[in-house]
């Protein structure tokens, strides 16, 4: 884990080194270390207090390489974030790993990896993951291979053994991870799973991307209320896009089968689980302006059509409005109003689920 004393020391000097989107800090006898990272300052106003205040976050990366013969080559990463909205007791805390990950590229054969790294299943969802203030709707961390997890061992192909470009495509699988007795932590269990995705990106700016993956459930997860008794977890997505002459469009599919995380309240009791059955909807429209204006405008839907006790309810609900204003290759500003379309009752207000609006301001600056 990096302490915040080493931090305090080497963001001064990141940025004072006057590098864009990343530098080489090392490259000698094959071997080569690049230095990156985001400082993202924002501020959110809602009515609901998760969404309201500070939530700026710094985070900073290493990227390795090193030539072991022409043909085969090993490689590592490391991501950590931040939190800089805490005081200095609380930072500990609010400090953890993103990604962590090494392995072997074999020239046009693919790369191998193992480490914390992100799930194959986040593949199509990161084409509309692309709002100003970010969201976790489809993909929260430590969600099997939706999102960033833990225990991921990763084969991906670009362009096909190189003969094709623009088709690539990725086997993954996962080992079980368990939590304790004392900090069972259900969203963040998994059993043994496998997962694979697909996308084909056209010269003309035309991509479509397609992923699956299942696992086993742990006990702790099928002892749950919502959920309960189920052996399996299910994801699968598709997604399409177009990517050229400015204009950005993009819309996502997918369904969940136990492995969406809900909680609630039944009989004034506290229960937790998954609901059977998930769809979520995406789509994303972008326009960059040449002179650094990029207006964004999206909708975002999730709905349980198999929630026990409660049958069909929604999950998440909202128009996204926002754009960005890039400065140059190292500085944008951004603005976001996110209008929530879900209506307040007993069931979100257990559940956790915000009804409010958010509006959200913020400055990055990337090295």
């Amino acid at each position: 884990m990096i302490h915040r004393k080493m931090l305090a020391v080497m963001i001064p000097a990141i940025l004072s080194s006057g590098y864009a989107t990343s530098a080489e800090i090392y490259n000698k006898d094959g071997n080569k270390v690049d230095l990156y990272g985001t400082i993202n300052l924002k501020h959110q106003c809602s009515k609901n207090a998760a969404d309201d205040g500070d939530k700026s976050h710094i985070r900073i990366g290493f990227k390795g390489e090193t030539q072991i013969s022409d043909l085969l080559s090993g490689y590592g990463q490391l991501e950590y974030s931040v939190q800089d909205n805490m005081s200095e007791k609380e930072s500990d805390s609010g400090s953890q790993p993103h990604v962590g990950f090494a392995g072997f590229k074999f020239s046009d054969y693919g790369t191998l990896d193992y480490g914390r790294n992100y799930g194959v299943g986040h593949d199509p969802l990161a084409w509309t993951n692309t709002l100003p203030i970010g969201r976790n709707d489809s993909a929260q961390a430590n969600n099997g291979m939706i999102g960033r997890s833990n225990d991921l061992v990763t084969y991906r192909n670009s362009n096909l053994f190189g003969l094709l470009d623009g088709f690539d495509f990725a086997l993954q699988y996962q080992g079980k991870n368990n939590t304790n007795t004392t900090t069972k932590d259900i969203k963040t269990e998994n059993g043994d799973g496998l997962g694979s995705s697909m996308s084909y990106t056209t010269p003309m700016g035309i991509g479509i991307s397609a992923a699956y993956t299942t696992a086993n459930r742990t006990h702790n997860q099928k002892s749950t209320y919502f959920g309960s008794g189920h052996d399996n977890a299910e994801t699968w997505a598709t997604a399409i896009k177009y990517d050229a002459n400015n204009v950005y469009l993009a819309t996502m599919y997918g369904e969940t089968r136990n492995n969406a995380y809900i909680k609630n309240k039944i009989d004034n009791k506290p229960v937790e689980g998954v609901v059977d059955k998930e769809q979520k909807f995406e789509a994303v429209a972008q326009y960059q302006f040449d002179f650094g204006l990029r207006p964004s405008l999206a909708y975002i839907q999730s709905i349980g059509k198999k929630i026990t006790h409660f049958k069909h309810k929604e999950l998440c609900k909202y128009i996204d409005l926002g754009t960005y204003y890039k400065f140059n290759t190292n500085l944008l500003t951004y603005v976001d109003y996110k209008i929530n379309l879900l209506e307040k009752d007993n069931f979100t207000s257990h559940a956790g689920i915000s009804t409010d609006n958010t509006v959200g301001l913020g400055l990055i600056y990337k090295f």
